[in-house]
């Protein structure tokens, strides 16, 4: 099993997250997102970032993935095992990415006006989602899930983007973030990129 993956891509983190915490064993190539290996677009035309390839299967899009390696590797679980968690856990999914992942987007590839409304924006959503936080062990689960493999990535990155997050109450977010990065399969899962953008607890 080969997962190609972009440094710094978000995406392909919480990818690689689900492969450390589930401890399966997988090469992981990185590569320059703007210049792929011609292995990868042999496979994969688009050269998109996360490509997960085992024999013949090949995977191209990071929720797919994740759900993917779930499944086929069902220990530890990442999702609820009934169908009604299940399902609400993909549509808290689908709202991060179209929320949260979309604002970051926004925040490191768009010019500096619509960067700076998309920070603000981004900044005042996760401040406003503080009881989310604090409500229970895990967001929204009382276990570790697929879900915190998309959220943890994406607070990692908040430093690098210059988004304080210390006035939530309690410092909610903070406290759970730091609980996150304290987890071995997320140090594990940090690329050498991904090292400089935030400091691990101690």
């Amino acid at each position: 099993m080969i997962l190609y993956s972009s440094p710094n891509c978000a995406m392909s983190h919480c990818a690689r997250l689900v492969l450390q915490e589930k401890g399966i064993a997988a090469d992981i190539e990185y590569y320059d997102a703007e210049s792929p290996p011609k292995e990868l677009l042999k496979e994969n035309p688009s050269g998109v970032s996360p490509t997960l390839i085992e024999r013949d299967l090949v995977l191209y899009e990071s929720r797919i993935i994740m759900e993917y390696l779930d499944e086929r590797f069902p220990h530890p679980p990442l999702h609820q095992m009934d169908p009604v968690s299940r399902a609400n856990a993909r549509m808290l999914i689908k709202k991060i990415d179209q929320e949260w992942y979309q604002l970051l987007h926004d925040v490191l590839y768009t010019g500096e006006k619509k960067s700076a409304k998309a920070k603000k924006m981004l900044r005042e959503s996760l401040l406003t989602s503080a009881p989310i936080f604090a409500a229970r062990p895990f967001f929204m689960t009382d276990e570790f899930s697929l879900i915190d493999c998309v959220v943890t990535p994406l607070l990692w990155r908040m430093p690098s983007v210059g988004i304080d997050l210390s006035s939530a109450p309690d410092d909610v977010i903070n406290k759970y973030a730091q609980r996150m990065f304290n987890r071995p399969a997320f140090r594990r899962s940090l690329s050498d990129v991904e090292k400089d953008m935030a400091e691990l607890p101690r």
